[in-house]
């Protein structure tokens, strides 16, 4: 597992970026020849690199005169956009000069659009911080830092010349720190307001810090979700006419940066074969099926396939905020020897999914970053298949573990979440309430025949401060009792948080479990709750209690 932050960092100064980086015009900040203001070094204690914080910040010129707390986290956020503008230019050079070399250009598009879309969560952020959308702010700040990590590792399975190895160099040490620091403050802020001098580095679960819940709220979603009764504005079917034929035709008939209202794509019964795209500015997209199993968006694309990621391989793949879906499956057919091979992968914030179905193998579903709502869906696959840096939660869902077709008797490992939280201020995490984790009927007649040769875990840390909780989950006897994996050696073991809190089942026994795993307390459950851990009370839209029996019975 690389690292994602040089030791050296805590000893730069605002002059140290790599010649590299300057020649392609890296913001120059002239340093001052007085004292930092003491309102910088106190905010800058509530980072994890408070050294590089001040430096910046000083040679920014753009902290004016006693400078509020909001004041000096707008300056960080400023910082960090200038420098986003940096990489974009150095990323758009590695693509002119990678004609002919598919993988490195694959690469650069993918970072691309990385950055394109961390531009977009850092501009959200500077318009919602002074209006006091704090949560938001922190969300989308999150969701800047994912896309950056995200660059920077896209390159990395490219990295075969100086140019890109100056490129991650500059992202690892300048960008994402920046993005990092303000994202701290940013926290800071929230649980302690104006009093920067209580501000501090962030703190997780791990050392016994939980933010404040407002009481256990876990019950919150039955009575939420994807709205009945929606007109559909285009539709999409396999015959006839006045019909879209593909899914893909209907989004893009949608309006674009329209917040105002959705746009309803009603999609019959029937098999759509085809790579489905929402991108950014197709907002409140909502996709209706006539239920899972009837309406089937499937493809086959993985990583196995020259210039294929495991972001590409996606079937169906949503950036745009608000998207919402219901009574649909979105499969992913490639074999597990084609490794990675995404059904469904979402990075649109504020996205509620109801009553629908993702299948594939390796990394079925892919949250990628921001707030997501899952309800009453069934998941299934094999290796890492719930996977992502986002805050989401799943509620009322069936998670099922598949057979790997390739000599399934002899046994596996697999583990159903690996979440890839990076930094610790970053409000993200994977929340199971009420749900199943079992195997298919087909994967259960394996397990029951040679139970010591199938292992499955509950999890384990695809990144250092990866963040995992099972609340009022039925954990069936596939899980293994340990509960939780490493990902390699020691790494994270010290820093995740994996949480269990009254679950039942013959998986759920609590006494054998790793000790690196947590029972979470009582008082402190409500820190998962819908309205606490996405403001899900915000956003997701109410139902009637008489449609909420119908649905949940």
């Amino acid at each position: 597992m690389d690292s994602l932050f040089c030791p050296i960092l805590l000893s730069l100064l605002f002059l140290s970026t790599s010649s590299a980086a300057v020649r392609q015009g890296a913001p120059h900040f002239t340093q001052q020849a007085t004292s930092p203001k003491p309102q910088i070094q106190q905010a800058c204690k509530a980072t994890r690199f408070p050294e590089t914080c001040e430096a910046f910040l000083r040679g920014s010129g753009h902290v004016p005169p006693n400078p509020s707390p909001v004041q000096i986290i707008q300056s960080a956020i400023w910082v960090s956009s200038e420098n986003l503008k940096t990489a974009q230019s150095m990323v758009k050079s590695i693509l002119d000069s990678s004609a002919g070399n598919k993988n490195r250009t694959t690469a650069a598009k993918n970072c691309l659009e990385d950055l394109h879309n961390s531009e977009y969560r850092i501009s959200s952020t500077a318009k919602a911080l002074p209006l006091g959308r704090i949560k938001d702010a922190r969300a989308w700040m999150s969701s800047a830092l994912v896309h950056q990590y995200s660059c920077w590792s896209a390159l990395k399975y490219a990295n075969d010349t100086q140019q890109v190895n100056s490129t991650m160099s500059f992202l690892n040490s300048t960008l994402i720190v920046m993005t990092s620091n303000g994202l701290s403050m940013m926290a800071s802020y929230d649980i302690f307001g104006n009093e920067t001098g209580s501000w501090r580095p962030p703190k997780t679960e791990r050392d016994g810090f939980w933010e404040a819940s407002g009481g256990d709220q876990s019950k919150l979603g039955f009575k939420r979700g994807v709205p009945t009764g929606l007109k559909p504005n285009a539709t999409v079917c396999k015959g006839g006419d006045g019909c879209y034929k593909t899914v893909q035709e209907a989004v893009n008939a949608a309006p674009d940066n329209d917040s105002s209202r959705k746009f309803v794509i009603r999609i019959q019964e029937g098999v759509y074969e085809e790579t489905v795209r929402v991108p950014l500015e197709k907002k409140n997209v909502v996709f209706l099926g006539d239920g899972m199993g009837k309406t089937v968006i499937t493809g086959s694309l993985n990583v196995g396939q020259p210039g294929i990621s495991t972001y590409n391989s996606a079937t169906v793949g949503v950036a745009g905020d608000g998207f919402m879906a219901s009574g649909l499956t979105m499969e992913n057919t490639a074999g597990p020897d084609e490794h990675q091979a995404v059904a469904f992968r979402s990075d649109s914030d504020l996205s509620v999914i109801e009553n629908c179905e993702f299948i594939s193998n390796q990394d079925t579903l892919y949250v990628y970053s921001l707030r997501q709502f899952y309800k009453s869906c069934r998941i299934q696959g094999n290796v890492d298949f719930i996977f992502g840096n986002s805050a989401s939660i799943f509620h009322d869902c069936l998670i099922l573990v598949s057979p790997r077709p390739l000599d399934p008797e002899k046994g596996e490992t697999n583990a159903v979440t690996a979440h890839g939280r990076t930094d610790p201020a970053q409000t993200t995490g994977l929340v199971f309430q009420n749900c199943v984790v079992n195997g298919t009927e087909e994967y259960m007649k394996l397990y029951h025949s040679n139970p010591t040769v199938h292992k499955n875990f509950l999890g384990r840390p695809w990144k250092e401060y990866s963040r995992t909780v099972f609340i009022h989950c039925n954990l069936e006897v596939l899980i293994t009792p340990p509960g939780w994996m490493p990902w390699s050696g020691d790494f994270a073991l010290a820093t995740l948080y994996y949480g269990e809190f009254e679950n039942r089942g013959l998986g759920a026994n609590l006494s054998s479990r790793v000790e690196w795993s947590s029972r979470i307390p009582a008082k402190h459950v409500g820190t998962y709750s819908l309205k606490n851990f996405i403001q899900g009370d915000e956003w997701i839209p109410h139902i009637l209690d008489d449609e909420a029996t119908a649905i949940n019975h």
